[in-house]
């Protein structure tokens, strides 16, 4: 079994520790973001990895930067390989060049290099992706690539669902790689890269002049987070479904409520007609279109989101 340092912070993270710990792999040290305030009360809040790093009775620490003693502390740890799964640090060229770093990457690379791969791949309409588990280096996730397995994507997997999927995958591939460490090879990425830079708030406001299916994959790939507005309340929209019948009409002007029944409500886009399924309004709950709609008289046929 191997020594193994750990370093991720968010729940992406989690399946890739729990495994490496259950196929028995000694875990020396858990590398993790700091708390930071969170919530209504603002309280300090350690990372998922924190949590499970605890309940499993490890070691964890949080330094703001792997620099001086923090990387000093890192350099003498007694490990085999550091296993690195969306930490939130750059590792630092001592560290990478000194150290075998492993890093569970989720996009087929070198596409989607960065902060945002798993909302790229879907904002971009991507039919299939890759997770990699790849060696690091100094650079921002250029190193070679370990494994790779390649999976499907559904037209209206969402981010969360997507999210999960890979998590999963990413952390049985880093266990086989962890189990077979004297045997593993490094092949350099190969093709034209594209970088994931992050989301900003200002990408959740749908633009309905644009094409249906930019609109459906922006619902999907910043899920829950895409926002629209009836008058002046802006609320979340949830969930879509696209007609591939509908992808090029041209019906009703931009935003324009075109119809609604028990299965959602259709609205005229750029190109084609989206079907709104899911949504919710601020401080309610989140449901079918129909069921929020049944409470707001003005979503009627003929309205005109913005």
């Amino acid at each position: 079994m191997a020594k193994v340092v750990f370093m991720g912070s968010p729940d992406f993270a989690v399946p890739s520790l729990h495994a490496l710990h259950t196929a028995g792999h000694e875990i020396v040290a858990v590398y993790t973001q700091p708390p930071r305030p969170a919530g209504r009360g603002q309280k300090l809040q350690p990372t998922a990895v924190h949590e499970a790093a605890d309940d499993l009775g490890l070691a964890v620490f949080h330094p703001e930067k792997l620099r001086g003693e923090a990387l000093d502390a890192v350099l003498a740890l007694d490990a085999d390989v550091f296993c690195v799964v969306a930490y939130g640090l750059l590792l630092p060229k001592a560290l990478v060049d000194n150290r075998l770093c492993l890093n569970v990457h989720p996009s087929a690379l070198p596409r989607w290099r960065g902060a945002a791969p798993l909302q790229w791949t879907l904002l971009s309409g991507d039919t299939t992706t890759d997770v990699c588990v790849m060696q690091l280096d100094e650079g921002m996730d250029t190193g070679p690539v370990v494994a790779r397995q390649t999976m499907s994507i559904p037209q209206d997997m969402n981010l969360a669902e997507l999210h999960d999927v890979t998590a999963l995958k990413g952390a049985n591939m880093l266990v086989n790689v962890v189990n077979n460490l004297p045997d593993i090879s490094a092949v350099a990425q190969v093709g034209e890269a594209t970088h994931a830079v992050k989301i900003t708030r200002e990408m959740r406001r749908i633009d309905w002049t644009k094409p249906v299916m930019e609109i459906h994959n922006l619902v999907r790939g910043i899920y829950p987070m895409a926002q629209a507005a009836l008058g002046d309340e802006v609320f979340k929209i949830l969930r879509t479904e696209v007609n591939q019948l509908w992808i090029h009409k041209h019906m009703g002007d931009p935003g324009e409520v075109m119809g609604m029944d028990s299965t959602g409500m259709a609205i005229a886009c750029g190109t084609g007609v989206l079907k709104i399924t899911e949504m919710q309004r601020p401080g309610g709950k989140a449901g079918t279109t129909a069921e929020v709609a049944r409470g707001w008289p003005q979503l009627k046929n003929g309205a005109m989101l913005s």
